[in-house]
């Protein structure tokens, strides 16, 4: 019912009992460093672009993100992710770090992973780190691994042929 007043008590718990007045909403944050910065929201990968079946783009397309083609493209494609749909055809050159081949593709595909479905036809050369080729796959060209396929230069040039003995002068 009654209870002795805090006010007169010496101490730090004036200020503490002065926090519990404002309510929990100021409750206090740990301090962090200004270089520890740490959103409030976790961030989300956006949704991958869709180029719907019944669009035909003419012109190149680029983006850091994921793009999901099933429609009809001529041009050329950079994308982080590229996802060719069944009933896609791209005509040009298509550089990405993930490339999975549903539908068709005639032009250079370079890519760090690049999957062949059984569904895919593709015309051109591949230029990979990786590469995975379903049964049933079309495919009419030359396959290149690289280290590096997303540089835009060709091959990695090859250690010339040792030369034959004589042909060399010393000096």
């Amino acid at each position: 019912m009654f209870s002795k007043s805090k006010i007169h008590e010496p101490g730090p718990k004036a200020a503490q009992d002065s926090d519990k007045a404002k309510g929990p909403e100021t409750s206090p944050i740990p301090a962090r460093p200004a270089g520890d910065f740490t959103p409030s929201m976790p961030r989300t990968k956006p949704a991958a672009s869709v180029l719907s079946s019944d669009l035909t783009v003419t012109g190149n397309i680029k983006t850091t993100g994921d793009i999901q083609v099933e429609g009809v493209v001529e041009g050329d494609i950079r994308a982080h992710l590229l996802t060719v749909g069944e009933t896609a055809t791209i005509r040009g050159e298509i550089i990405a770090d993930d490339v999975v081949v549903n539908g068709r593709v005639v032009g250079r595909v370079r890519g760090l992973k690049v999957r062949l479905t059984s569904t895919a036809r593709v015309e051109g050369d591949i230029i990979h780190k990786t590469i995975a080729i379903e049964s049933g796959a079309h495919f009419e060209g030359s396959v290149q691994r690289q280290d590096d396929p997303l540089q835009s230069g060709q091959a990695t040039p090859k250690l010339a042929p040792p030369a034959a003995p004589g042909t060399e002068s010393d000096a």
